[in-house]
């Protein structure tokens, strides 16, 4: 059974942040499958269960805080025998342009403390990611830690509002018709919006 895990960080104050575009998408693919949220403490997170077409699906937002974000997705892997192939981890990435979609299978984290986290304790790599670009200032990589955790402006809220309706569409072509097509469909999609600032 595929594991949908959208990463981001709880509370209302990173809420509309770039880190936590990993929670919009896992909200809207939830949306579309039916599902509803409920906490659950014993795996440090939001669960929620729903069909996409006719496969069941179980997705999770760790509430761990990204750093620890394996210390929920781990678990709800394990609990419901999936394979590490059957996961599918959606986070940000500053290294994409805004409002960019890439999606792939197995590598390192990126520098990406969620995705690390998840690595460390699924004792793998070998998930499928969809990663959202959020870019970043190419003058002053010190300042990445503020622009993950700053609020987006209108102009790229309404950029990525078409990106996580994208996104969510990307997550279930992976759910229903694979890797493959997925890929094929989505790798390189950026927002109409976004193009005209890259």
């Amino acid at each position: 059974m595929n594991v949908i895990a959208g990463l981001g960080n709880p509370g209302a104050g990173y809420a509309n942040t770039p880190h936590s575009i990993g929670f919009e998408v896992a909200d809207a693919v939830a949306l579309s499958a039916g599902a509803s949220w409920k906490s659950s403490p014993a795996y440090k997170g939001d669960l929620a269960t729903g069909r996409i077409g006719e496969k069941k699906v179980v997705l999770v937002k760790p509430m761990t805080f990204m750093n620890l974000s394996g210390d929920s997705v781990a678990p709800v892997v394990k609990y419901h025998n999936s394979t590490p192939e059957e996961l599918i981890v959606i986070s940000d990435d500053i290294d994409l342009p805004v409002g960019r979609i890439r999606i792939r299978k197995g590598g390192s984290a990126g520098g990406h403390n969620g995705l690390k986290s998840v690595i460390e304790r699924l004792g793998s790599q070998d998930f499928v990611r969809v990663r959202i670009g959020v870019g970043r200032d190419p003058g002053d990589r010190s300042a990445v830690i503020s622009h993950v955790l700053g609020k987006f402006d209108p102009r790229v809220r309404g950029i990525m509002d078409e990106v996580v309706a994208n996104a969510r569409e990307a997550v279930e072509c992976l759910v229903s018709n694979g890797l493959e097509i997925a890929m094929n469909r989505f790798n390189g999609w950026t927002a109409e919006a976004g193009k005209e600032k890259q």
